[in-house]
C-alpha cells in the first residue's frame, strides 16, 4: 500500500501544474514527439523537458528516443490508479449525503406527523 501511496503522491503533485496538466490533456490523444508538446506552450523547450521530467518521475508519461526523436506516450495505468483513488473517495462521500439525505427526510416526516398531532 505505501508503493500505491507513494506513486498518488507523485502523480497528483505532477497534476498541480496546469502546464503538465495541458501536456497529459495533449497525450491521451495520440503519441507526440517533444518538439510537438512544446509548440502550443509558451516556453523553452528545456523547461518543457523540466515538465516531462516531473510527468515521468510520477509514471504518468513514458517516453522513448528513437534517433534524434523522443516520443511521450500517456501511463494510462497511473491515471487509473489516480482515478480510482477519486472514484473511491466519490463513493464514500455520496454514501454519506445519501445518508444524511435520509436522516433529513427522516427528520421532516417525524416533525410533520409531530406538527399534526398538536
Amino acid at each position: 500500500m505505501l508503493n500505491q501511496s507513494q506513486s498518488l503522491d507523485l502523480a497528483f503533485q505532477a497534476l498541480a501544474d496546469p502546464t503538465r496538466r495541458q501536456i497529459v490533456e495533449r497525450l491521451t490523444r495520440e503519441p507526440v514527439s517533444v518538439s510537438e508538446l512544446a509548440r502550443p506552450l509558451t516556453m523553452s523547450l528545456p523547461a518543457v523537458m523540466q515538465h516531462l521530467a516531473v510527468l515521468e518521475a510520477s509514471g504518468l508519461v513514458r517516453s522513448a528516443k528513437s534517433g534524434r526523436v523522443r516520443t511521450c506516450r500517456i501511463n494510462p495505468e497511473a491515471l487509473s490508479l489516480a482515478e480510482q483513488w477519486i472514484s473511491e473517495r466519490r463513493s464514500e462521500w455520496e454514501h454519506r449525503l445519501d445518508r444524511l439525505g435520509d436522516y433529513l427526510a427522516t427528520l421532516k416526516t417525524e416533525g410533520d406527523v409531530d406538527g399534526q398531532d398538536s
